[in-house]
C-alpha cells in the first residue's frame, strides 16, 4: 500500500476521532447547561429530569464517530503491519 493511502486513512481516522470527542463534549456541556438553574432556563425541565433531546443525539453521534475513527486507525495499523 503506498504511503499516500496510509496518510489518508490516518487523517480520516484522526478527523473522526477528534470530531467524536468534540461531539461528546458538546453533548455533555449542553446537558450541564440545560440543568443549570442559574442560566434562567425553564425550571420544568430540571424538575422533570428530561434531558434536552439534542444533547443525547450529539453524544450518540460522537460515540459513533469515535468508533469509526478507531476502526480506520486500526485498519491503517493492519495495512502497515501486513502491507
Amino acid at each position: 500500500m503506498p504511503p499516500a493511502d496510509w496518510i489518508m486513512l490516518v487523517s480520516l481516522g484522526g478527523f473522526f476521532l477528534v470530531l467524536g470527542i468534540a461531539l461528546v463534549g458538546k453533548g455533555r456541556s449542553e446537558d450541564k447547561d440545560y440543568y443549570d438553574l442559574s442560566s434562567g432556563m425553564d425550571v420544568r425541565g430540571y424538575v422533570e429530569h428530561e434531558p434536552h433531546p439534542g444533547s443525547e443525539s450529539l453524544k450518540v453521534g460522537g460515540w459513533i464517530a469515535i468508533a469509526i475513527g478507531l476502526l480506520m486507525l486500526a485498519m491503517e495499523g493492519g495495512f502497515w503491519l501486513w502491507g
